[in-house]
């Protein structure tokens, strides 16, 4: 008989942002992410006191899962990031600095939570209309006639994760292979909807970074070496190749459905003479690929060997979806009925590659196929980790610009233009808006201050050798400078803003970001063909993460009580 234990009484937290160990938590958890964004970037390693895998990352989608918290209120705010971030797989870092920064800020400034929320709200409204003008001053036009806005895009998102561990050829080399990979995946000659293809990703370990490559159709292990010399003679257009999803071990268990079995009767002779039936139909409609998903039964094998059929097996579930794509094979689920000729497909042509131990088989497609395969080359495995995580994430981010083909200036640059454009925006109309807002103009101000301080508090993060970071007070944009360089000698430095496109001069008034200054309206840049920004955002996940950011903030700001069950 079980014991009865009394169930304990929930924990009520009444105004969570009032309680200090709460406070103190978000603040540990503000200055933690901030300790991680850009390529400079301090790497975190997270460990369980339990065991396990010990995670080196500045990710977010990697660093926010491996920590764990006991508030409610701080898995509220993580959750919500991690949303954001599984849909559109950048800007992380900067949607979770920038919430907690505001929840900072509103709670320093001393605003009502309303007032705070409303002002937040009416901030975020001039920032999306603006950074969706064609005329917004942060924001470029990606040209697909080149490639190189494509480069530029890739590389500031792999140049961003220091656990990569990549020198700046490597970095280039890798965003090269990254958007050739993704050109691969958009259909050439497709009418009507276009449906992307696949890039799959094939890890090596140990190898330099540059022996990575793209190739276009699909890699499969080959463990098969005797197989190596009928891979070589089989060059004919095209190929006939059968796929199965169903196992076929020869196990009773993997047969499915109802199952009788007689007295007396071998069922394992009658399974594998059932296997040997379907092996001479596939030599007899003249198949020279038999892949199948799990297991294939070792007679089966060397029956459809001794017939120079090539056998794959264990292929898994995560090659099937590619594999019908690129083959047009439709896969077979059981082996008790004849294979219908539809569900044949073919490859124009078989060859090996290898690296190092690594032996694999390349499937060409018969036409035009959207699936391509990279190989991707490391020193070590925690390396290789985190650049696949990254490259996976600018496949996403490249195809993010295909639904819009902006950009917005990297480094820093977008956070303090956009400060420095609601500052100079948020003066027109102050009688109406605080009247709307139903708050006084010197709590408007007050927020108004607090939000552009969080916009300039990201940029700032980007600095993490002590040197300070300014914003000049002509176009607005975000600098670095080393704590030695005074302000007076700062175009004798020869720098540039952190998204490259403006060039230190003598007449170029500064500030420290974070500090009082007088408004201004930013002006815009007379751009020069020849000048392109080094440093790239994505459009779309930016602007996603900024709402996210505001409207995460304010639902914090907004909460009353945390009920937590303690059962």
């Amino acid at each position: 008989m079980s014991r009865l234990v009394k169930k304990s009484p929930s924990l009520c937290t009444d105004l969570p942002l009032d309680n200090t160990d709460i406070c103190n938590r978000l603040h540990l958890l503000r200055q933690l992410l901030r300790s991680c964004i850009g390529p400079t970037g301090r790497l975190k390693q997270v460990h369980n006191n339990i065991g396990g895998h010990v995670i080196t990352t500045s990710t977010s989608s990697v660093l926010l899962p491996a920590i764990s918290s006991s508030q409610p209120f701080i898995n509220l705010i993580k959750t919500s990031i991690l949303n954001h971030v599984s849909r559109f797989s950048d800007c992380g870092l900067f949607a979770a600095i920038l919430c907690l920064s505001l929840i900072e800020q509103a709670k320093q400034s001393g605003l009502r939570g309303n007032v705070a929320t409303s002002v937040n709200k009416h901030l975020l409204g001039l920032c999306t209309s603006y950074l969706q003008q064609e005329d917004c001053g942060c924001k470029v036009k990606l040209d697909f006639c080149s490639s190189q806005s494509l480069i530029t895009l890739a590389r500031s998102i792999i140049s961003s994760k220091p656990a990569c561990v990549l020198t700046e050829r490597e970095a280039l080399h890798i965003s090269k292979l990254a958007v050739q990979a993704f050109l691969l995946t958009v259909p050439c000659n497709s009418p009507g909807i276009v449906s992307l293809g696949k890039i799959v990703t094939v890890s090596v370990e140990g190898h330099s970074v540059l022996n990575s490559a793209v190739f276009p159709g699909l890699l499969v292990d080959m463990p098969d070496v005797f197989c190596l010399n009928k891979v070589e003679n089989l060059h004919s257009n095209p190929m006939r190749m059968v796929l199965f999803s169903t196992s076929l071990a020869g196990d009773l268990s993997d047969l499915g459905g109802i199952i009788e079995v007689h007295p007396g009767v071998d069922t394992d002779s009658q399974i594998l003479d059932q296997l040997l039936k379907l092996g001479k139909q596939v030599v007899k409609d003249d198949v020279k690929l038999f892949i199948c998903q799990k297991v294939i039964h070792p007679v089966l094998q060397q029956y459809l060997r001794s017939h120079g059929i090539i056998v794959i097996e264990r292929l898994g579930i995560t090659l099937m979806e590619p594999l019908t794509q690129l083959t047009g094979a439709q896969p077979v689920a059981t082996l008790h009925t004849t294979i219908p000729a539809k569900a044949y497909g073919k490859v124009r042509d078989l060859s090996i590659k290898q690296f190092e131990s690594k032996i694999m088989l390349h499937l060409q497609p018969p036409g035009d196929s959207a699936i391509c395969t990279m190989i991707l080359c490391h020193r070590n495995e925690t390396m290789l980790s985190e650049l696949k995580v990254v490259c996976q994430k600018t496949e996403h981010v490249l195809r993010l610009t295909l639904r819009e083909p902006s950009a917005l200036l990297g480094g820093g640059c977008t956070e303090t233009h956009l400060a420095a454009y609601v500052r100079h925006k948020s003066m027109d109309k102050v009688t109406e808006t605080v009247s709307v807002l139903g708050c006084s103009q010197t709590e408007y101000l007050r927020g108004v201050e607090g939000f552009c301080r969080s916009l300039e508090s990201v940029a700032a993060a980007l600095e993490h050798d002590s040197g300070n970071s300014l914003m000049d007070l002509t176009h607005a944009h975000h600098w670095s400078h080393p704590a030695d360089v005074m302000e007076e000698r700062m175009e004798d430095s020869s720098s540039v803003c952190g998204c490259g496109l403006v060039e230190s001069s003598t007449n170029q008034k500064w500030t420290y970001l974070n500090t009082k200054y007088p408004q201004f309206s930013p002006a815009p840049l007379f751009r020069v063909p020849t000048v392109q920004p080094r440093v790239l955002d994505s459009f779309t996940a930016k602007l996603n993460a900024l709402q996210v950011a505001v409207e995460t903030a304010n639902l914090a700001l907004d909460v009353r009580y945390v009920i937590q069950d303690m059962n």
